[in-house]
């Protein structure tokens, strides 16, 4: 008999929903930066244990919206989480209860009928372990856990007790995917999304959110290369600049990153060819939210 589900991981963002993820996948599916907010789509990677597939989707960061691409990530999110079999809150050790884990608290006890909800305080290293102890007792006092794990996600801590927790608990039937397959998004999305993370880790304070990235076209080449071509949408002329960098050298440096990983991802020679765009209203346009895989009408007020 083989088993099959989802698994949905929601919390705060910078949790370490990503990097958990990619540890669980065991390749990487989802953006991983220091940055907050970076995940903006239900990215879904698909891990086997034993007998068990288990699809993990990793959720945008659950936080107070105010603009519209924040309410359809955080509405992403809890949709995300009403659709699996089993949620996986994930909180930061050193952070504990904090404003907004208190208000997803208050969202799990309307998803949480039919499905087992599990913890996993994130980032033990971090901090005593009388700390862990009094922290771990006051979340089960605030919501009635399945089970509770301790883990370090960047170190690898726990989470094979997590893993094999979830491949036992998850229901019977048939796999949902092929057996080498490990994400279920298109590889368009998966190249604009590594793009993305490249300019993310180059550039600071607000642009990260007010750009994104799409695969226009993508051409399968004779002798087995592709070539990718990506736009850059910015919402200002001052942005493009900064994104393009003096004589062009952070748009080369960011090509060259996303390039080389795109090249192992696939295990094949990539053509990736980037250009900057200028769009002051991007986060309004319809076709953006679909090319994130996100729903526009989420976004309304």
């Amino acid at each position: 008999m083989t088993k099959a589900g989802f698994v949905a991981l929601i919390g705060e963002p910078n949790a370490g929903k990503s990097t958990l993820t990619n540890l669980m996948v065991g390749a990487k599916v989802s953006i991983v930066t220091h940055k907050v907010q970076t995940t903006r789509a239900r990215i879904r990677g698909v891990a086997i244990e034993g007998d068990t597939q288990m699809v993990f989707v990793d959720t945008p960061g659950l936080f107070r919206p105010r603009r519209r691409l924040d309410r359809a990530m955080v509405a992403a999110a809890w949709g995300g989480a009403a659709d699996a079999d089993i949620v996986v809150l994930l909180i930061e050790a050193h952070r504990g209860v904090t404003e907004g884990v208190e208000k997803i608290l208050e969202g799990l006890e309307e998803i949480s009928q039919g499905r087992k909800v599990a913890l996993a305080i994130n980032k033990i290293d971090k901090v005593k372990s009388e700390v862990l102890l009094a922290l771990t007792k006051d979340l089960n006092e605030r919501f009635d856990f399945t089970e509770t794990f301790m883990i370090s996600a960047e170190k690898g801590h726990g989470v094979k007790a997590l893993r094999e927790w979830l491949a036992g608990e998850l229901p019977d039937g048939p796999w949902l995917y092929p057996e080498d397959q490990i994400a279920d998004l298109p590889m368009r999305m998966i190249a604009a999304e590594m793009t993305r993370e490249k300019l993310t880790l180059r550039l600071h304070q607000e642009l990260p959110y007010q750009m994104t990235v799409e695969t226009e076209s993508w051409e399968e080449r004779k002798d087995g290369s592709a070539r990718v071509d990506q736009i850059i949408y910015v919402m200002r002329d001052g942005h493009k600049g900064i994104v393009l960098g003096k004589k062009g050298e952070t748009i080369k440096a960011v090509s060259q990153a996303a390039r080389a990983e795109l090249e192992e991802f696939m295990g094949r020679k990539v053509h990736l060819f980037l250009q900057v765009k200028v769009r002051p209203n991007w986060l309004e346009e319809k076709e953006r939210y679909s090319e994130m895989g996100l729903d526009f009408k989420d976004g309304n007020q």
